[in-house]
């Protein structure tokens, strides 16, 4: 007996896709899950043996102390009632987590940390923190406060496991992926392949939208027919759409597309990149290579595992992008190897990395907090 918190499920980013995908597959004698969310930008979804609960949120000032209030005394209902044993929180952001009943066990699934958010992670490091020193204290302190609370740690990679480690948790930590709904993204081979390079997700300096512009300007330069798809939004959009104007007859840039429409994208491109320092573990790459495309992107601890360099797709050190060019390259002239890597990763999630077993994974670990 479950409560997920959540505020933001109806959101184009990769919590609201973990949720949806780990929901959608869940076994049909799962315990009762009660998912507490908010109502901004929602649609219709039934998921079998789940009741989603919502309150209001609307991104002002206040609203989501206002929103971690009512969740908190909603948790409480259902823990006096007898239908719920722990709470998972999923966090970013973190707010809800400091308005925890303190009684009530809790399961924290971190999909980031502001360690890494910040760039502080790796030495040296990849990019400059849009926060300030202070912000960046009172987030991390507010991380602690949650950590503290919490009983049980699930997060998405190793790297994300050295991460809360680094917090100083002492509590047991599960590494357990993010995944694909590989009966959802499965590719269709009669579509027209007529993007030879597809970058998607959030457009964030931690997230590469410089060096994919710098990507973008050398492999224009080397291929001047190439066609490039960047799909996706966020802070750096602006300045990524100015900086790549000049190039509007080779890159195309589609703004924000739910996730509905990304079917389309992968289908028709032959390579995914991603040129991100940081991330939990990316669901774009994910269903990228659920739809058979080769990946290349920087060679990162969050990737171990899932891009194998030769294999699934190709690595190249951060920042060396002349390496990062000759690799994309390198796939679009060998169509036959690029083929080769895709059903490997494609097999791979289907083995590892697949939300039908992830699911089932996820839920162990709620049993074994609640024998505790």
């Amino acid at each position: 007996m479950i409560a997920i918190v959540n505020p933001q499920f109806y959101g184009v980013h990769g919590i609201a896709r973990y949720l949806d995908s780990f929901l959608a597959n869940l076994p049909t004698d799962h315990p009762p899950v009660y998912l507490i969310t908010s109502d901004e930008h929602r649609v219709e979804r039934r998921y079998p043996g789940v009741e989603i609960i919502h309150f209001p949120y609307d991104h002002s000032r206040f609203s989501l102390f206002f929103w971690s209030l009512k969740a908190r005394g909603k948790l409480i209902s259902l823990y006096n009632d007898g239908k719920i044993r722990w709470v998972n929180l999923h966090f970013p952001p973190l707010i809800p987590g400091l308005f925890l009943p303190s009684h009530i066990p809790v399961v924290l699934t971190a999909h980031t940390t502001y360690l890494g958010m910040s760039g502080r992670f790796y030495k040296p490091r990849h990019f400059v923190s849009q926060w300030s020193g202070v912000s960046i204290a009172v987030k991390s302190w507010m991380e602690n406060r949650i950590f503290n609370a919490t009983g049980k740690v699930i997060t998405l990679t190793e790297q994300g496991r050295q991460e809360v480690v680094a917090y100083g948790f002492k509590g047991p930590v599960t590494v357990i992926p993010n995944g694909a709904d590989v009966r959802l993204f499965t590719p269709d081979q009669a579509v027209e392949k007529d993007i030879d390079v597809l970058f998607c997700g959030r457009i964030e300096i931690r997230k590469g939208s410089r060096p994919m512009v710098e990507l973008c300007r050398r492999l224009i330069a080397a291929k001047p027919d190439i066609r490039i798809a960047i799909v996706g939004y966020g802070d750096d959009e602006s300045w990524v759409g100015s900086a790549l104007a000049p190039y509007r007859h080779n890159v195309q840039m589609t703004g924000k597309v739910p996730f509905s429409g990304m079917l389309e994208y992968y289908n028709r491109s032959r390579v995914y990149v991603s040129a991100s320092y940081y991330e939990g573990l990316p669901g774009t790459c994910l269903e990228a290579m659920a739809m058979q495309l080769p990946a290349v992107v920087w060679d990162l601890l969050f990737y171990r595992g899932l891009v194998v360099d030769g294999r699934t797709g190709l690595l190249a050190a951060p920042n060396d992008f002349p390496a990062m060019t000759d690799k994309v390259l390198a796939l679009l002239a060998d169509p036959r190897l690029a083929s080769e890597m895709g059903r490997n990763g494609r097999a791979l999630l289907e083995s590892d990395y697949n939300w039908a077993n992830l699911a089932n994974e996820v839920l162990a670990v709620f049993a074994e907090a609640g024998q505790r």
